[in-house]
């Protein structure tokens, strides 16, 4: 029983790590320097901000080594952006690490609201002492490392609308709707889908979302219906709006406006779902291609007539 236990704690483990790397991955970057004495140093961080947000940088310190390292310390600077807080500003100290030992520390970075988007440079001088067979401290090592930080002028919500270049009368047709917030986590979102006069849409126009994640797409469907006449040919606009909240509780507004060619029927046409029009007589998209081809011209001739002798009765 106790191996079965074991097992599971294994597989259980694997998998938080495999996540967590999966997340750093996606969202940050690590920067790994080996340096003298076998000391490594790891720096995770993240690989955009965007102005007046907060995020960490992540700094873990391990003694590879044979020997003990004191004074080791890490001094931050950032030359060209005075409007990045680093905190804490003074830096860090540890005092002693000894062999096989490691310690992990949180920067915490804030980008102002007037910050110039573009690649920063936060310069880290990493220092320590090394203690000759753990008695004799030896002279002070020093290392310059660069960390880039990549400053974004604002938060990115891209909405992509998929259509059929030209639609016909008297028929339906998809339009997929893909909302995608880039930088950010964004909460009370709202997508509405607005057609023109001439058009309907068969399903929801209004839809709503408690949250959509950074980087993870989320989209929206219906089917265009088409009006049953028209003489000419011309473009007609849908409209796609989303509102949400932001990450710092703003709320946020945008549109994006999809021109789609509306035209005349011709004699055949295939719609969307797969169904043919042939003049005024349909065939349905479950209807097997072998039964389409296997259907004489005599009986689909048949079935035009008829359908235009029941449209002239109607009338």
């Amino acid at each position: 029983m106790s191996s079965i236990w074991f097992a599971m704690a294994v597989i259980a483990t694997t998998a938080v790590v495999a996540l967590a790397v999966l997340a750093t991955d996606v969202y940050a970057e690590t920067e790994t320097v080996s340096v003298e004495g076998g000391m490594v140093i790891e720096i995770t961080y993240p690989k955009e901000i965007v102005a007046g947000r907060e995020d960490v940088i992540s700094i873990l310190v391990k003694n590879n080594g044979w020997e003990d390292k004191q004074d080791i310390s890490f001094v931050f600077s950032l030359p060209d952006a005075r409007s990045i807080i680093i905190d804490p500003a003074d830096g860090i100290i540890i005092d002693r690490l000894t062999q096989s030992g490691s310690l992990g520390k949180n920067i915490s970075l804030r980008i102002a609201d007037d910050v110039k988007p573009g690649t920063y440079f936060l310069n880290i001088r990493y220092t320590h002492t090394l203690i000759a067979n753990n008695e004799t401290p030896q002279e002070p090592f020093t290392q310059d490392i660069a960390i880039p930080i990549i400053v974004k002028e604002d938060a990115r919500v891209t909405i992509k609308a998929t259509t059929p270049e030209s639609i016909f009368t008297d028929a339906q047709f998809p339009i997929v709707v893909e909302v995608i917030s880039k930088d950010i986590d964004i909460t009370d979102v709202v997508v509405k889908l607005t057609p023109p006069d001439e058009i309907e849409f068969l399903g929801e126009t209004l839809h709503t979302f408690s949250r959509i994640e950074k980087n993870e797409p989320t989209i929206v469907t219906a089917q265009i219906i088409t009006p049953v006449e028209i003489d000419t040919e011309y473009k007609i606009p849908f409209e796609i709006v989303i509102q949400y909240t932001d990450d710092v509780g703003d709320e946020k507004t945008d549109s994006q406006t999809v021109p789609v060619i509306l035209r005349p029927r011709t004699f055949m046409e295939l719609t969307g779902d797969g169904g043919i029009w042939i003049g005024d007589f349909f065939i349905a998209p479950y209807i097997s291609i072998g039964t389409i081809v296997g259907i004489p011209a005599g009986a689909i001739m048949t079935l035009l007539i008829k359908k235009r002798r029941y449209t002239e009765k109607r009338h």
